[in-house]
């Protein structure tokens, strides 16, 4: 496959390219110092449980601000305007509160080293086998998406081949994971949250004033006859269903629930964040800490999308024409906002800004595999017994055939003018029926482990055929029997996996044995005693999570009413 190169560039100087030097220079030097505190594969791969929650807190957030997030959503943003928002207010921030308060007291007090551990535990081999293949195949395919985007901005600046670009852009990210396990991986992640905010402020303010503030873009769009997408609810536009009453039913199920909780509460690339904290009650922060920049990302990321589309010519253009045709895509929207108004030296923050974001979401996708892959799939049922410095060597080989894969499912990534519908789609396969499985064995303790992983596979084999038979969910691969396109596609076909999962799983629990009562303490709810889920008493009620989570549950509810 040949992917087309861009024909967008943006005029970098030598202060621009000085300033990625930098930013590039400071990635690598901490993969090297966090070298030095690798010792052990627990160093390599959760940093040791040590690090505390505002840094892990941060990490989380980051991790997931990545290609995703900045380019899909931006995507998002230019294509359907405020509906984009359901993502952060209804898709991202209950999800991460019940992590922190319901689900991370049973991963941490368990102390297990991965999420596919936890299932080895609750269900047994078979639904451990299949999660943890599942997760891999997931990781590469996603990992290839981050990488894919920041080929995409090496090419735009330097003009060098998106093939070149991507290996390029492999390779460092491959150096400092290689070097310094999840601690390098985290800290980046940090400084990168950090960069990513200073490279998107000046944009956002700088696009804002460029077209006339709040006002101006409502003017705007609505001249362009597209007003409303000033409104998030019912949010037709992001589910592309006619109807509104079923467009809110698949906002607040499919996306608000299924998909939400089944990325942020099993997924371990965010989970491996919280897990590397110091103790319980850091664990349990970590997801909250995230949960308040998270819940304002969309202003820096979306709204600069959405002002794209009204004073971008090619892109306005594009859109106008209903998103086809032309040498711009949707995913181009802040490249394109970028080039007109970003003077040198704030060019280069912003270049250097979306590199960090892509490096992130790579980097927290290759560290997640490479635990996975090394804990739960060689150790378990490879190579048992060996001595620990074996799986920290494996760990970072697993690290480098990662990245050599991640760089064949960059080029499936580059077929998508719509980022967001191949991710949405990626997680209704993976995502939902893990959530179904966890949810019904974390509260169900009669649950089988062939229920485990029989609801696995069936709610999986679920998701595909409904995404193969949409319009477009699988780009050519879709055959258009169902009259479902874009996000919505991905919406039912992650709620059909739930339902699935949860049938199956019922069924197959009657005619099969259910675990001891005894061996479930600390996998289920109602066989675990409250102290075992509860952290050490906090000195202050900032500290107290639960408390922490009540007041962002009333900040996102208060966003929620405001931009409704």
């Amino acid at each position: 496959m040949v992917l087309a190169e861009s024909t967008l560039r943006l005029d970098a100087s030598w202060v621009d390219y000085l300033l990625i030097g930098i930013y590039f220079a400071f990635v690598l030097g901490i993969g090297l110092m966090a070298r030095r505190q690798v010792s052990t594969s627990l160093d390599f791969f959760l940093s040791g449980r040590s690090l505390p929650a505002w840094v892990t807190g941060l990490a989380f957030v980051s991790a997931n601000l990545g290609a995703v997030e900045i380019m899909g959503m931006s995507a998002n943003g230019a294509a359907l305007g405020m509906p984009t928002f359901h993502y952060y207010w209804i898709g991202a921030i209950p999800a991460m509160l019940f992590l922190a308060i319901v689900m991370m007291p049973f991963y941490y007090g368990s102390k297990v080293r991965s999420v596919p551990e936890f299932m080895l535990r609750r269900f047994g081999p078979g639904a451990h086998l299949v999660n943890s293949i599942s997760f891999a195949v997931a990781q590469v395919l996603i990992a290839g998406v981050n990488l894919y985007l920041l080929a995409t901005i090496i090419n735009t600046v330097l003009g060098w081949p998106i093939l070149v670009s991507t290996v390029v852009a492999a390779v460092v990210v491959l150096s400092y994971i290689t070097l310094g396990g999840l601690s390098a991986a985290i800290y980046n992640e940090v400084l990168q949250f950090f960069v990513i905010v200073a490279a998107l402020t000046p944009l956002t303010v700088l696009a804002l004033n460029k077209v006339g503030g709040w006002d101006g873009l409502t003017d705007r769009m609505a001249a362009a006859g597209t007003e409303g997408e000033l409104q998030s609810w019912p949010g037709t536009s992001l589910t592309a269903f006619s109807s509104e009453i079923m467009s809110v039913i698949g906002i607040v199920l499919g996306l608000g629930f299924v998909l939400s909780f089944g990325y942020w509460t099993t997924n371990f690339v965010e989970v491996q964040r919280a897990m590397a904290s110091k103790d319980m009650n850091a664990a349990r922060r970590a997801p909250i800490i995230g949960s308040f920049p998270k819940m304002f990302i969309p202003f820096i990321i979306i709204v600069p999308g959405m002002i794209a589309a009204v004073i971008v010519p090619e892109l306005a253009a594009f859109k106008e024409a209903g998103g086809s045709g032309g040498d711009v895509t949707y995913n181009d929207a802040l490249l394109l906002l970028m080039r007109d108004l970003l003077p040198n030296g704030l060019l280069g923050v912003a270049i250097a800004g979306l590199m960090a974001a892509f490096m992130a979401g790579m980097a927290a996708n290759i560290s997640a595999f490479n635990t996975v892959v090394s804990y739960d799939i060689w150790q378990t049922y490879v190579q048992k017994d060996k001595p620990d410095h074996f799986y920290t060597s494996f760990g970072r080989w697993a690290t480098v055939v990662a990245t050599v894969v991640a760089i064949g499912t960059s080029l499936f990534a580059g077929q998508y003018s719509n980022i967001m519908n191949y991710l949405q789609t990626l997680f209704g396969f993976f995502n939902a029926p893990l959530f179904a499985t966890f949810i019904l064995g974390m509260f169900w303790k009669k649950m089988t482990a062939a229920a485990g992983w029989t609801g696995l596979v069936a709610g999986t084999v679920a998701a595909v055929v409904v995404a193969v038979l949409s319009v477009d969910a699988l780009g050519p691969a879709s055959i258009g029997v169902l009259e479902l396109s874009g996000q919505g596609a991905a919406f039912v076909a992650a709620g059909t996996a739930f339902v699935v999962d949860i049938v199956v799983s019922v069924a197959v629990t009657q005619v099969t044995r259910p675990k001891e009562p005894a061996s479930l303490r600390g996998l289920v709810y109602s066989m675990t005693p409250k102290a075992d889920l509860a952290g050490a008493p906090v000195a202050h009620a900032w500290e107290s999570p639960v408390k922490l989570a009540g007041l962002s549950l009333v900040c996102v509810i208060v966003l929620n009413v405001i931009f409704r």
